[in-house]
């Protein structure tokens, strides 16, 4: 999926947290990715989802003779476009790295925006000395094949308990990674941009001490000052 500029920059200036209540009100509750955490501050990323999958280890195929497979994760990377987030179902294992500092330093070589998965990551210091931005549940010093089997790529997912289909658009922050249905993306960030400048203004009125109720969730009273103060200054 192209995501164009505009968009992009859109979703830059929008929380997951907005993401996640806009999704919400359109019956979507299950959006957000349990267990994927920054390894450091990143900003918030945004990019279409490239999948990877996992299943539990099964000793014929979970060997290191795997890595040379035509299906393995490293045929997956060199597969990635630029600009992706690579989204990884690791299905929570946290007794195995899916990926060391190698594998993250070739995916930073080839553009990716990002990494996240519901597993664990080996080679914790090289994969930070990459720069390429993780987000996972944890760190573990054996390899995958220890616990996981790797099956392909470009597939539907479930990566921290959610659903995740190729080209569905990734945003992630500070407070964890979301995944925003390739179908609703830009009524999502036409949304969540208005949002966003109301509850600024909000903001703004609580610093100068007015009170919550009535004003978040806002009456419609407060609305029509908004609209007013937002048309004239605008």
């Amino acid at each position: 999926m192209f995501l164009d500029s505009a968009l992009r920059e859109a979703y830059e200036s929008i929380t997951t947290a907005t993401i996640t209540t806009i999704l919400l009100k359109k019956g979507l509750r299950n959006v957000a990715l349990r267990g994927p955490k920054p390894l450091r501050t990143w900003g918030r990323l945004v990019g279409p989802a490239f999948t990877l999958r996992f299943v539990p280890a099964r000793e014929d195929l979970a060997t290191p003779a795997s890595w040379s497979s035509p299906t393995s994760t490293r045929g997956a990377i060199e597969d990635m476009p630029e600009g992706v987030i690579a989204v990884v179902d690791a299905m929570g294992v946290q007794d195995a790295g899916i990926f060391g500092d190698i594998l993250c330093a070739r995916m930073a070589k080839r553009g990716v925006t990002a990494l996240v998965t519901d597993g664990a990551l080996r080679d914790i210091e090289g994969v930070e000395g990459t720069n390429l931005p993780v987000w996972c549940s944890g760190v573990a010093a054996p390899p995958s094949v220890a616990g996981l089997t790797f099956v392909g790529w470009q597939q539907p997912v479930a990566c921290g308990g959610v659903a995740v289909f190729p080209d569905d658009l990734m945003i992630c922050d500070r407070d964890g990674a979301v995944v925003v249905p390739q179908a609703l993306i830009e009524e999502v960030a036409e949304l969540g941009l208005e949002q966003e400048r109301l509850e600024g203004w909000i903001m703004k009125e609580v610093q100068n001490g007015a009170k919550l109720p009535g004003l978040y969730p806002i009456n419609d009273e407060n609305r029509a000052r908004y609209e007013a103060e937002t048309k004239k200054g605008g």
